[in-house]
């Protein structure tokens, strides 16, 4: 995976446009990775007359778990590679980035261990027991991993419009200049 270390070994040369597009990149792979998993886990209805629900949904619920969570990772690994992308930077070039730099601020993301502690997060333990409880208790899990698939889902598109609006700027003005 050389490209997820590509904003740390790059020269000081980098210019706002490509952390812009080198972070726009990794949106698309969070959203691909949480995409996958939703997909596994809705093609999981196959299986069904074949897989008796006890080993059904436990296994969807391992999907959503590993897909959320590699999404988590590429979501800190994001942050760190536009803080280390900023060093190199000046303040106006800095500036431009704000408003990246400020999701990541206002929607930091706990480490995985805490998002899977159904203790530390008793709104989203108290929906899965509740969904538990209308449709089938083996549901309690992968409702409580959809919870956590759903934060990433939010995340990723607080980025996304960030990234897009410093595209359209970024392009306004370069369109200005010609």
């Amino acid at each position: 995976m050389p490209e997820d270390t590509d904003l740390f070994n790059r020269d000081n040369n980098r210019t706002v446009a490509d952390i812009i597009k080198d972070l726009d990149h990794d949106i698309e792979h969070g959203e691909d990775i949480l995409m996958l998993g939703l997909c596994a886990v809705m093609m999981s209805t196959f299986f069904a007359p074949i897989a008796p629900p006890v080993v059904l949904l436990p296994l969807v619920t391992l999907i959503f778990a590993i897909s959320a969570g590699l999404a988590r990772k590429n979501y800190h690994n994001m942050e760190q590679k536009l803080i280390a992308a900023q060093i190199n930077l000046n303040a106006r070039e800095q500036l431009k980035l704000q408003p990246i730099s400020n999701i990541f601020y206002a929607h930091p993301m706990p480490p995985l261990a805490e998002s899977f502690n159904p203790l530390k997060n008793i709104k989203r333990t108290l929906k899965s027991v509740l969904g538990g409880i209308l449709i089938n208790p083996f549901w309690m899990p992968i409702f409580f991993m959809m919870g956590i698939q759903i934060n990433e889902e939010k995340n990723l598109i607080l980025l996304n419009r960030a990234v897009m609006l410093l595209e359209q700027q970024n392009s306004t003005q370069i369109s200005i200049l010609i």
